[in-house]
């Protein structure tokens, strides 16, 4: 019985590779969102650049993205480095992306954002060399599909960052809308900081 069901299963998976295009393929992947898998299977790299990107993948992202010279490709590439906290590369590819479509928002708003950001570190910082800015290593848990249960205690109150980090691990957008979502929120975050004092 079982090798009926290791047959049928190995039939149904060849007959669904010979009607579904790899990127069709990779869409069903990206879809359950085993972005790896649908990064490999993809053979648009706009589509391999998104996956990749949903997996936390930012450099083989900037990579598939840079095989591409559209708008499009030109500001995902610069949300790649900004993830990355490579905030001056990212302006260059922001200012690329405004040179192939000038009236692109979201470039122009991200621009700024990466442009504050890397005032910011230059001002905590000072001049760092040749030293790159970023997180030491970005790591996700790719065992635990959709997250994992959260709860709150009613007597303790969880801090700023927990709930940053809760509300980080709830976001399910495109990487052209994360960024601006995040660096929205830190921006008011410092905004109230410094109307508070």
């Amino acid at each position: 019985m079982k090798t009926l069901a290791v047959t049928l299963f190995v039939v149904a998976f060849s007959w669904l590779g010979l009607w579904l295009t790899p990127d069709q393929q990779g869409q069903r992947l990206f879809n359950r969102e085993d972005f790896a898998e649908a990064a490999v299977t993809f053979r648009d790299p706009m589509r391999r650049g998104e996956a990749w990107f949903r997996a936390g993948e930012f450099e083989k992202a900037e990579q598939e993205f840079a095989r591409v010279a559209t708008s499009d490709a030109e500001y995902n590439r610069g949300n790649c480095l900004v993830m990355r906290g490579k905030y001056e590369a990212a302006i260059k590819q922001y200012d690329r992306a405004l040179q192939l479509n000038p009236d692109r928002e979201d470039a122009k708003t991200n621009r700024a954002i990466a442009v504050a950001r890397a005032k910011r570190v230059e001002q905590e910082g000072g001049d760092l060399g040749d030293q790159q800015v970023g997180a030491d290593k970005i790591v996700f848990d790719k065992t635990k599909p959709g997250g994992q249960e959260t709860t709150v205690d009613d007597q303790k109150p969880i801090s700023n960052s927990e709930m940053q980090a809760l509300w980080l691990r709830r976001v399910q957008t495109q990487p052209s809308q994360f960024l601006q979502a995040k660096f929205s929120y830190q921006l008011a975050r410092e905004t109230a900081a410094e109307a508070a004092e």
